[in-house]
């Protein structure tokens, strides 16, 4: 039977892909912050046909990260499947007020969460010679969008880092995986205030299209095509000076609380 992880599992994209994992028989150790919504996952995760693992803690803290590996090591024996999910997301506007707290803030669950995980699955799977490591990271870290400069940047540091990882890994047997979503529903998208947001994915078919993509470990999976054609390849090519006065006039406005998956 297969072992999965889903950190961030608290609601959104996690606990939807705890399901979904859950609906092929496996077990899944599910990680979050908050109790109540983790184990209302756990609960789903059984509903489902699955064998949940309640993991309660953040990826921001590697004492917790390495005791939670060692409670799947004494459950299960290990890890053959992890998808990295937890992130938070906030607004930073530079012109009124230049944060960083808050860039540290981003970095260390969107970026260090991951890291703390990757180092806390590696050896095992390494041994075996086989599994897979997932980083949700996003379209936002293909170029820098107005009023999100910690959440891109940390989000393109990511992308960055899951290559290297993936280069590094080749020939050992682990398959590293960089999910690049756009818009897809949940608690950090309720969250962008804007008149709409292009080619908006409902949780259970964004959900689909990235096990879909970790399935066939494709290096990255960016979705949906529409708009992570774009991102991934429009954007980029366009010069500077055209880009940044028209990523200003489409400055998103969002709430100013922060946000966790």
């Amino acid at each position: 039977m297969t072992r999965a992880l889903v950190t961030g599992a608290t609601s959104g994209l996690g606990r939807e892909a705890a399901v979904q994992l859950a609906r092929r028989g496996w077990r899944v150790a599910v990680s979050g912050r908050r109790e109540p919504e983790l184990r209302e996952t756990a609960r789903l995760v059984k509903e489902a046909g699955g064998e949940p693992l309640v993991l309660l803690g953040s990826v921001t803290d590697p004492v917790s990260v390495k005791a939670h590996y060692a409670l799947i090591e004494k459950a299960w024996g290990g890890i053959d499947y992890a998808l990295l999910n937890a992130g938070v997301g906030d607004m930073m506007d530079a012109a009124d007020e230049f944060s960083t707290e808050s860039i540290k803030w981003t970095f260390d669950a969107n970026v260090f969460g991951v890291c703390h995980w990757i180092e806390a699955v590696l050896p095992g799977m390494k041994t075996r010679k086989s599994g897979v490591i997932a980083g949700v990271a996003s379209l936002a870290g293909f170029r820098g969008l107005p009023k999100s400069g910690p959440y891109s940047a940390s989000k393109a540091a990511l992308i960055t880092l899951l290559e290297s990882v993936r280069i590094d890994l080749r020939g050992t047997g682990v398959d590293v995986v960089t999910v690049c979503p756009g818009f897809v529903r949940s608690e950090m998208t309720a969250r962008n205030e804007v008149e709409s947001m292009p080619f908006l994915m409902e949780t259970p078919d964004g959900v689909a299209a990235m096990l879909a993509g970790v399935d066939a470990r494709r290096r990255i999976v960016h979705f949906p095509w529409q708009l992570s054609y774009a991102s991934k390849y429009f954007l980029p090519m366009i010069p500077d000076f055209l880009y940044e006065p028209l990523a200003q006039k489409f400055a998103h406005k969002r709430k100013k609380k922060p946000s966790a998956r």
